[in-house]
């Protein structure tokens, strides 16, 4: 590492001012109370809301992450005469829960060829497959220091590996010149291509797939169902407490153990109001539904759902076609609604590629893993090229039926 730079690890978000960490986070953006947003410099890169100090603090002083639950914040802080100049959100994790790249299978290679793949050191927004920068870093060299610095920890404490998921090309490029291997896989997201609103936007749709979404969503509002959207200071603790039930509801039966506990929501709220959307079904005067999102400076992120009531075709409607819905209204240029999940394709969101890095300390098994990323690479590269094409978009043949 450069001897002008320093590195040290934080125990807690809190032990560096919002105001220092934003500003390597969000640079050119300024985040007032409730989540308020201005812009510092002419252009500045997009706002991304998950890597925040109020977003990181509140997973930290909720107890969703810190040692009982896994995530040890290990927090990198590259300082230069005294002043931060690039940090990464770390931790140190006993388990591989709530990442979204999935590394459970080389866990248990390791631990069966006599290794220990835990403990290992994690760059993520802990629960949040939404890709932006890790090295927070306004400067090249500053971002290859702070990479570095992760090889150096990981080799320090003796850990088995280092992982920095859903990067950008910026961190990947500095990574991959620290040795780290690459790794593949994909989301789905809208983009508004020019919408005016939703009509709009199935008018480029095929005829077919037009009048499915149109059935669709009349399906999910029959009976009486309707939809609030809540941002803002609309948003009441009342909300939360219906949306957390069907959090908790609808991740009991499909996921096992929820991750996020009832003060996280709380404190977010508190923290970032005017950065959330919560999007509410109701039947008559009570929520039966709801969907989570985020709000950045150009897209909306779709996050959690939970219902608990069945209703044909509702999670399709709170969670996709609304999300276009605001997004369109509000001047949003993409919707990413999440991780996995091929269906989308059909409603509009396109296949997007992701991508993570690996630093793996033993040679034997770094080279096993390389093979192995090598062919997965390949794989996931066809199998995205090939869901591109089954999009549900007029072709030249198709010129659309009105009467439909």
């Amino acid at each position: 590492m450069a001897a002008d730079y320093g590195l040290r690890t934080l125990a807690a978000i809190g032990d560096i001012a919002a105001a220092d960490w934003d500003s390597l986070a969000n640079p050119g953006w300024r985040l007032g109370p409730h989540g308020h947003i201005e812009p510092t410099e002419p252009d500045p890169a997009a706002f991304n809301p998950f890597l925040s100090h109020a977003f990181l603090s509140a997973l930290e002083q909720s107890g969703t992450t810190g040692a009982e639950a896994g995530w040890l914040p290990h927090h990198l802080l590259l300082e230069q005469d005294g002043r931060p100049v690039a940090a990464a959100p770390t931790y140190v994790k006993g388990h591989s829960f709530g990442e979204y790249v999935f590394d459970q299978g080389w866990a248990d290679a390791l631990e069966r060829s006599g290794g220990h793949y835990y403990p290992k050191l994690q760059t993520a927004v802990p629960f949040t497959p939404v890709t932006g920068p890790r090295l927070l870093a306004r400067d090249g060299n500053a971002r290859l220091a702070l990479a570095e610095g992760l090889v150096l920890l990981t080799r320090h404490h003796r850990l088995s590996s280092a992982h920095v998921t859903f990067a950008d090309h910026r961190d990947m490029a500095a990574l991959t010149a620290k040795g780290f291997l690459v790794r593949h896989d994909r989301q789905y997201h809208f983009r508004s291509d020019g919408y005016r609103d939703y009509a709009d936007f199935l008018d480029a749709l095929s005829s077919r797939k037009r009048k499915a979404l149109k059935r669709e969503r009349r399906e999910a509002l029959a009976g009486g169902i309707a939809i609030d959207w809540l941002t803002g200071s609309d948003l009441r603790e009342a909300h939360w407490d219906a949306f957390f039930d069907f959090y908790m509801d609808t991740g009991d039966r499909k996921w096992g153990t929820p991750y996020l506990n009832r003060a996280f929501f709380s404190l977010v709220s508190e923290r970032l109001a005017d950065r959330i959307l919560l999007v509410m079904a109701r039947r008559g005067d009570r929520y039966i539904a709801g969907a989570l999102n985020f709000i950045g400076s150009d897209r909306l992120y779709g996050r959690y759902w939970g219902a608990i009531e069945p209703q044909p075709f509702l999670h399709f409607e709170a969670c996709y076609h609304q999300a276009i819905d605001f997004a369109l209204a509000h001047g949003l240029q993409v919707v990413e609604a999440g991780a996995q999940g091929e269906h989308k394709i059909a409603r509009g969101y396109m296949p997007v590629e992701t991508s993570s890095a690996h630093f793996i300390a033993d040679p034997g098994f770094r080279r096993a893993v390389a093979a192995f990323l090598e062919e997965e690479r390949a794989m996931v590269d066809a199998e995205t090229a090939a869901l591109a094409a089954e999009g549900p978009f007029r072709r030249g043949g198709d010129n659309g039926d009105q009467a439909d």
